[in-house]
């Protein structure tokens, strides 16, 4: 069955975690689903690679949190939070990708 992230969570957020990094919370409505997202890796390292047009080696972690239904993903920021430049200081508007995110699960 296919799903769309935006419809089975309750949170799609980003944000800094450091003038390097960004982070991504992806907090589910129920736990059921959320157990079966991830029992399944959909968020992965090479995911977010591919979501987010990057290395995967930019993805520094993803980090299941079962006692919230929470998937949380750091990854670096493609320029330092505060550059010439760059247009996102709070890197609150980077969960954009997420939100037209679809998967599968059987």
């Amino acid at each position: 069955m296919k799903y769309k992230l935006i419809e089975v969570t309750d949170v799609i957020r980003s944000k800094n975690s450091g003038p390097y990094e960004l982070t991504f919370d992806i907090i589910f409505k129920t736990f059921k689903m959320y157990k079966k997202a991830a029992e399944a890796d959909v968020f992965n390292k090479a995911m977010f690679a591919r979501l987010y047009g990057i290395e995967e080696s930019s993805v520094m972690e993803v980090i299941k949190f079962d006692p919230a239904k929470a998937i949380k993903v750091t990854i670096e920021r493609p320029s330092c939070s505060g550059n010439l430049g760059e247009t996102d200081v709070y890197g609150a508007q980077q969960h954009a990708p997420l939100m037209a995110f679809e998967f599968e699960l059987n």
